[in-house]
């Protein structure tokens, strides 16, 4: 399929990118705008977001320029974020669901526990009506969001502990979750002891038993090394979350429209190729990981909605995001409760 990657390439293709990175060119750009992240040059993201950005160069004879900084380079998310709005960072993919949301509440709702089963279901949601209700909530919020949000895949449970193939099994977990009132309420109401702490902490919290568990997609937890401190990993799926593609609005202002559009067309191409990677390496890297030691096991969720029904987790969440936002969202995967 055109634009995928394979593993045996993927290797390469990411020490390219971590090595032109940033992209520096000889005849001065009438546009340069700083793009950050907040995972490894080697993850899907950055290697199309790089590809992306030679394309835009090219295409726009030199015109306009994108400059990458991957790994919190710039800063913590939240930085991140602050500088987005101040004008000091042009561009940042921002984690909707414990980021973004500080300022938008409602753009966590693509995180709600369980609520998608699968690719088709999640993406007739962010690239249909719901995805489209959320823009335009991040529009009046000052920011520019592009039309597709990008991939960070479903989200597995690992554990030092105990493989989790039931609710009951996370009873008393200490597991670390992001810092993020949606993770708190989802993993409380499964029965467990979520913590928050920063991912920069994650590994050393792993290591020292602090918390027993974490969770994350299989791109995440092998770029973090995470595998040498966990030993099971539990295919729940019980959350995703992806990257808004947001502009500084005063910054993209001054972009003549015709570049504005060859830009946003060449990121958003860029974003469906990044979509096929990211899906087809979480399942290649279930192999990966299996062969680093950790030990896999597949979950059936309707025990886990009817628990979280239970703890009236969707009736808590239904009420804060809003009869409309909640009707798209089980428009595209069914009822939740």
């Amino acid at each position: 399929m055109q634009g995928t990657i394979t593993r045996r390439g993927f290797a390469a293709l990411a020490g390219g990118v971590a090595a032109a990175l940033p992209l520096r060119h000889a005849h001065a750009a009438e546009f340069t705008f700083k793009i950050g992240t907040n995972v490894p040059a080697s993850h899907p993201l950055n290697v199309h977001l790089s590809r992306a950005a030679e394309q835009v160069r090219t295409e726009t004879d030199g015109r306009f320029e994108f400059r990458l900084f991957p790994n919190n380079q710039l800063g913590a998310d939240a930085d991140m974020l602050s500088q987005l709005r101040s004008g000091g960072l042009e561009c940042f993919l921002d984690p909707g669901v414990n980021v973004l949301s500080t300022l938008i509440p409602s753009v966590s709702i693509s995180g709600v526990g369980f609520a998608f089963k699968d690719y088709p279901s999640l993406w007739s949601a962010m690239d249909g009506k719901l995805g489209a209700q959320l823009r335009g909530q991040i529009g009046r919020a000052g920011l520019v969001v592009l039309d597709r949000i990008w991939d960070n895949g479903f989200r597995l449970i690992t554990s030092s502990v105990k493989p989790v193939n039931q609710p009951d099994d996370l009873r008393g977990t200490k597991i670390r979750v992001p810092v993020s009132a949606m993770w708190l309420s989802l993993f409380r109401g499964l029965g467990a002891a979520p913590t928050s702490l920063n991912f920069a902490e994650v590994y050393s919290a792993l290591q020292t038993k602090v918390v027993d568990g974490q969770e994350n997609p299989p791109a995440i937890i092998q770029a973090a090394k995470l595998y040498e401190v966990q030993k099971y990993a539990s295919v729940t799926n019980h959350m995703w979350d992806g990257w808004w593609f947001l502009i500084n609005r005063r910054a993209w202002s001054r972009v003549p429209a015709d570049l504005q559009d060859t830009v946003a067309r060449i990121v958003n191409t860029a974003c469906m190729a990044e979509r096929e990677d990211v899906a087809q390496q979480n399942i290649a890297l279930r192999t990966d990981l299996s062969n680093a030691g950790l030990v896999f096991n597949d979950v059936d969720q309707g025990p886990f909605r009817e628990r979280l029904t239970e703890a009236g987790f969707y009736r808590e969440w239904r009420s804060k995001f809003g009869e409309e936002a909640w009707g798209l969202l089980e428009e595209a995967v069914g009822p939740l409760a």
